[in-house]
């Protein structure tokens, strides 16, 4: 036998080599092999033999594959550039070609897959044809890609959070110190209008534009708290959550209850952060759909646990349906759940509120006294 071409003949459909036809062993050794294809290609690339894990990969019976070319398992980009021809040719010069990339099955659908081709030859050297083996990795490229999406949404929480804690300390710090400055400039000039004998009308502006400056201060506070609150940073998250539920309480005339149970020095700055947002996210999401009179937060801190209890008594939900376009609140509740390694449940039907459970490990175990606070 000659050295062949690897290239597709006239004929896809021709008579198969007789060598690969009747190499027995190495159909009964292949046949039984469900997680990998494999099967040999005659020297122009036709399909030559048919095992039962390409059939599950592939799509194929045996009786519509064999004989045709294999290049019909690519893309058709791929086909117009030539890949499927290379590979062979690679393979036929190297002895093996490996490739990862896009294939198609029997039904159209494309799946990432780990192709090795090795060139076959006889004694003398001539090519027989190629042995293709063939691995389904769509399972395992969808889960890096998870990992790269969780892993870029966890730095993406972490930007945001840090750009928060500026913009609240732009806010806090520079604003308001600028405003209280003019506020004190103001109230010397109206000093200086009575001894001036300015007219009533004048001094009256003057304390109204005063007036005007409180109220944007206590805006720009109240903004920079909603962003980052100093609490937060510097006397701890369950100081933090209690100013964020006196705040709601007055804000929304809603009747919250606090309970918090053991010690916080096995929350780290993210996990703090992360506690923070989930109560914070919960009471806005009670205010803006629940329509409830009445909302209970718990927080219990064992030796290496923490559970997150936030419960209404609101007019509920489906949680058994997907999520409506465009909303996103439980979905980033869940993602920063995750990155803390808990779990977290949700609990709601329509007319019997919304209940929410989170559970997540502490980064270190807790004193042996447990704290019991009530707000």
């Amino acid at each position: 036998m000659t050295n062949a071409s690897p290239t597709e003949p006239d004929d896809p459909r021709a008579p198969l080599t007789p060598a690969l036809q009747t190499d027995a062993s190495f159909r009964l050794l292949v046949e039984a092999v469900e997680d990998y294809a494999i099967f040999l290609l005659d020297a122009h690339g036709n399909v030559a033999t048919w095992n039962s894990g390409a059939k599950r990969i592939k799509g194929y019976d045996a009786r519509e594959i064999v004989g045709r070319h294999f290049s019909v398992f690519y893309p058709p980009d791929d086909i117009a550039a030539g890949k499927p021809q290379n590979e062979l040719a690679i393979a036929a010069r190297d002895g093996r070609a490996e490739d990862e990339g896009w294939r198609v099955r029997k039904d159209g659908s494309p799946f990432w897959a780990n192709v090795v081709i090795t060139a076959l030859h006889d004694a003398r050297g001539d090519l027989l044809g190629f042995v293709k083996v063939t691995r389904d990795m769509t399972d395992q490229l969808r889960l890096a890609e998870l990992q790269h999406t969780r892993e870029l949404s966890a730095h993406v929480q972490s930007a945001i959070e840090k750009e928060r804690a500026s913009i609240a300390r732009e806010l806090h710090d520079d604003l308001g110190q600028q405003l209280a400055a003019l506020k004190m400039q103001l109230s010397i000039l109206g000093t200086g209008a009575q001894d001036a004998h300015i007219a009533r009308q004048s001094r009256a502006q003057i304390g109204a534009m005063q007036a005007q400056i409180d109220t944007i201060i206590g805006s720009a506070r109240r903004i920079a708290a909603g962003l980052r609150p100093p609490v937060l940073d510097d006397l701890g998250l369950f100081a933090a959550i209690d100013w964020l539920v006196c705040d709601f309480r007055r804000r929304y005339d809603l009747t919250i209850h606090l309970h918090i149970e053991g010690e916080e020095n096995g929350f780290g700055t993210n996990a703090s952060t992360s506690v923070f947002r989930l109560v914070q996210e919960a009471l806005t999401n009670v205010v803006r759909h629940a329509r409830a009179s009445e909302a209970r937060i718990a927080i219990v801190c064992a030796r290496s646990s923490c559970t997150l209890t936030i419960e209404d008594d609101g007019c509920g939900a489906d949680v058994t349906r997907g999520r409506a376009a465009g909303t996103f609140g439980l979905l980033g509740m869940s993602e920063r759940v995750r990155q803390l390694g808990g779990v977290i449940e949700f609990r709601s039907a329509p007319g019997e509120g919304f209940r929410i459970v989170v559970t997540f490990p502490l980064e270190r175990r807790a004193d042996d006294g447990l704290a019991t606070g009530e707000s």
